[in-house]
């Protein structure tokens, strides 16, 4: 039987990456499923895809705005969720005395206010057992030269979960982090860094990790599915580390 079988998920940063994996990986589950994105034509192109298993949201999670009027789609289309995929989310590195405000403010408004207000609009969708993951990544215990403003928001991504989890606990509702590792994304190219400094970064990890290689997409929505569904419900609060062994050898 699939292991979400007439479940309802929605997934935030649904259009490339992770999270375009994690949307094929629920609906080959069984799962209906909306997904967000910033842009239209890769909206459209992610909804092609799919018959009515899948709708695509236009959604800039760092408004509050779009991201009620999504709660309001969300309870026209489905009525209410079982899984919430806080997943949207950007890195950017930079030497200290060149972060600007703007830097700084963009990437705390997506990775940090669009994940904790995502979970709080869409809060009263969830039903009683509902699993709610978030994004964070395997350097949210980690530093290194100018990424502190791009770790810091994974930090708190991390933390959220531990928070959330415990005020969520009475409704049943698990939260848990998905902490993904280096995977081969488009997100590297918008990390503003030289192509070499990003293949440079890449093959430490690859020397490093005990599994001397980058990581799929398909192995975070695995894991992410695996979060997902009941094969995860004794599990809340916790951090699932995905990263070929990088953070812990």
């Amino acid at each position: 039987m699939a292991k979400l079988a007439g479940k309802r998920a929605l997934i935030t940063g649904g259009t490339t990456g992770i999270g375009l994996a994690t949307a094929r990986r629920f609906v080959a589950e069984g799962c209906r499923v909306i997904i967000t994105g910033q842009n239209e034509e890769r909206l459209a192109a992610a909804a092609k895809e799919w018959d009515q298993q899948v709708i695509p949201v236009l959604v800039d999670v760092r408004s509050l705005a779009n991201l009620e009027a999504l709660a309001v789609r969300v309870k026209e289309e489905f009525g209410d969720l079982d899984i919430l995929f806080a997943n949207a989310g950007i890195g950017y590195f930079s030497p200290l005395e060149q972060v600007d405000e703007a830097l700084y403010d963009n990437q705390f408004d997506i990775n940090v206010k669009g994940v904790f207000f995502t979970v709080q609009k869409l809060a009263g969708l969830l039903k009683e057992g509902a699993s709610v993951i978030v994004n964070a990544s395997a350097v949210n215990e980690k530093g290194a030269s100018t990424g502190s403003v791009y770790f810091a928001t994974k930090a708190a991504v991390r933390s959220f979960a531990r928070s959330l989890a415990a005020e969520l606990a009475p409704r049943k509702i698990r939260v848990n982090a998905l902490s993904p590792g280096l995977v081969r994304t488009s997100f590297q190219d918008k990390l503003n860094l030289p192509q070499e400094a990003v293949d440079g970064f890449a093959n430490y990890v690859m020397q490093t990790a005990p599994l001397a290689r980058l990581g799929q997409p398909q192995e975070i929505a695995n894991a992410a599915l695996f979060l997902a569904s009941d094969e995860s419900s004794y599990m809340t609060a916790a951090d699932l580390v995905v990263d070929g062994g990088y953070m812990n050898v």
